[in-house]
């Protein structure tokens, strides 16, 4: 059995996800060996928009500044203390400047869609 875990994101390595204009960057605090329940991490967006189909249900819950959505033709402005639930299948736009957490469930979903 795994123990308890605290993470700072701080302290975890953000990798690039995407722009100009702006940037995008991620960092997967769980990986799926200590969960493939679950996928954990952190996101800071700096302007960028990154346009993608979810493979997983998440959940996205803003720090700082202010997160943007657009899907299904409506634009959801998330800020702190506000999270989202986007479900399996939505075709959507991340966008904003915000400092934001995510929870992906299955944590394995690149594993499971033949992307790992």
């Amino acid at each position: 059995m795994s123990e308890v875990r605290v993470i700072d994101s701080k302290e975890l390595d953000f990798s690039f996800r995407g722009g100009p204009p702006g940037a995008a960057y991620v960092a997967r605090a769980l990986s799926p060996e200590i969960s493939p329940n679950i996928g954990v991490g952190f996101a800071r967006w700096e302007g960028a928009e990154v346009a993608w189909t979810v493979l997983y249900d998440e959940v996205v819950f803003v720090i700082e500044g202010c997160f943007e959505l657009t899907a299904n033709g409506r634009k959801h402005e998330v800020r702190p203390g506000q999270m989202l639930w986007i479900p399996e299948g939505t075709e959507l736009v991340y966008g904003g400047h915000a400092l934001f957490g995510y929870v992906v469930h299955p944590g394995n979903w690149k594993e499971l869609h033949g992307l790992a």
